[in-house]
């Protein structure tokens, strides 16, 4: 199944439809028609999306809001109404919605985007999971890490964090970089304020300008009141904008004019406004490729990465991983209900030799499967999906993937793997020709 969702509204004949639909799409549905149904809904496992409409017989669908977010924090929310209204959107924004969907075109709009909820909802856990793990390592204090890689970071954190100077934290998906945020914030003067967080990348075009500076009462349709943006509301805290190269160029410059002049002036207004938080920027793209292919600007860039922090892939820290491993296997022991001493001599040679294309996300996933396929006292070998086959790079190779491409090699390992390297059946069970599997194990960097 591909999730979990909730519907609440009272119109049966629209619910019924709607859960036609998302179970062709192989998604599992659950039904509420009122606010107190949802409320009763609770005491039960949460839902991966509630799709909430905003106007209920007995509650309107804002003031429920954060009694879902209070009660399923990792769980997104995008409401449904049958009235287009900007400042209803906006609200539902600020109150924890994941997007805000006109009911007349659900059928266009809802797809994509439930599937980007989802995604979300997935980094979320995973991100959450990441920072208890960190947290369980170091207890209070920052992180002591086994890895030299790691240690130089925290050290150069540690001499920057109690400045109010500008940090660009850069590293592919599931290297932590929300967690090296949270640790810098906690290290600051502005410890005692709030650290708000927003992703670039998931928060709708239409909103992001208002979201950010603000907006005036009647500037735009449906703008009914004086808005006010993160830039204020993150007053004496942090700002962390994530996935800062995903921000429209246009609104790029915009963020730079305000970065410079330290002022912010809201959509529509002609008064600007003293600002005084930290910025905190992140990104999983190559800064200077993101320059290239024009989803960065070169100037915001400049003015962003006064300090730039790297994190590096698992794969280049490997003293990191076992640490990381036993901490996961802790824990997933423990909501399994099970009583497992560690991992055996082979799984953690195969466990430290492995390259986690997905880092630490990857890591976590594996550590949890073979936490609930393990019959023994200890993880072995023979409870892990990953790969014995050892990625060797060539002279000069490009070690660094996207998510994407790390799938893809991992999947040519495994196939490799289990037809004994024989290329021919390695590329017909894969579905491709035999010069695309010799390009991609060239350019992989494969031994086999």
């Amino acid at each position: 199944m591909k999730g979990k969702i909730l519907i609440v509204d009272d119109e049966a004949d629209f619910r019924t439809l709607l859960k036609l639909n998302l179970e062709a799409k192989d998604y599992t549905v659950t039904e509420a028609d009122s606010g107190a149904a949802l409320q009763r809904s609770f005491s039960q496992d949460a839902p991966d999306v509630v799709l909430l409409d905003l106007k209920l017989p007995d509650a309107n669908g804002l003031d429920l809001l954060p009694q879902v977010k209070k009660n399923w924090p990792d769980t997104e929310v995008i409401v449904l109404t049958g009235e287009s209204s900007y400042d209803a959107a906006v609200q539902a924004t600020k109150r924890g919605a994941f997007h805000f969907i006109n009911k007349l075109d659900y059928t266009q709009v809802l797809p994509v985007t439930l599937g980007r909820a989802i995604e979300n909802q997935q980094q979320r856990q995973e991100n959450n999971s990441l920072r208890r793990a960190i947290a369980t390592i170091s207890g209070s204090s920052p992180p002591i890490f086994q890895s030299e890689a790691l240690q130089a970071v925290v050290r150069t954190i540690e001499r920057v964090a109690p400045s109010d100077v500008t940090i660009l934290i850069t590293g592919e998906s599931g290297t932590g970089k929300e967690v090296i945020a949270d640790l810098i914030h906690s290290l600051s003067s502005r410890a005692k304020n709030r650290i708000i967080k927003i992703n670039c990348a998931a928060l709708p075009r239409e909103l992001i300008e208002s979201e950010l500076f603000g907006s005036k009462k009647g500037s735009f349709t449906g703008a009914n009141a004086d808005r006010q943006g993160l830039f204020r509301q993150a007053e004496g805290g942090t700002l962390f904008l994530d996935e800062i190269s995903e921000m429209p160029v246009d609104t790029q410059s915009k963020l730079l004019r305000v970065l410079q002049d330290q002022e912010v002036r809201p959509v529509g207004d002609t008064v600007s406004y003293k600002t005084n938080c930290r910025i905190i920027a992140a990104t999983n793209r190559k800064p200077e490729e993101a320059i290239q292919d024009g989803k960065l600007r070169e100037d915001l860039f400049y003015r962003i990465s006064a300090i730039s922090v790297h994190l590096p892939p698992l794969r280049e820290r490997r003293d990191d991983i076992m640490p990381l491993a036993n901490v996961f296997l802790k824990r997933f022991a423990a909501q399994a209900n099970r009583i497992l001493r560690g991992f055996t001599p082979s799984a953690v040679e195969r466990l430290s030799s492995f390259d986690w294309p997905g880092n630490v996300r990857q890591l976590q996933n594996e550590i949890q499967r073979a936490v609930l396929l393990s019959e023994g006292s200890e993880v072995n070998v023979t409870d892990l999906s990953i790969s014995d086959v050892k990625f060797v790079p060539t002279e000069g190779h490009d070690t660094s993937y996207t998510l994407l491409e790390g799938v893809e090699r991992n999947a040519i390992i495994q196939m490799l793997k289990e037809t004994g390297g024989n290329k021919v059946e390695t590329a017909k069970r894969l579905g491709i020709g035999r010069q695309t599997l010799y390009n991609k194990i060239k350019a992989y960097g494969i031994d086999v």
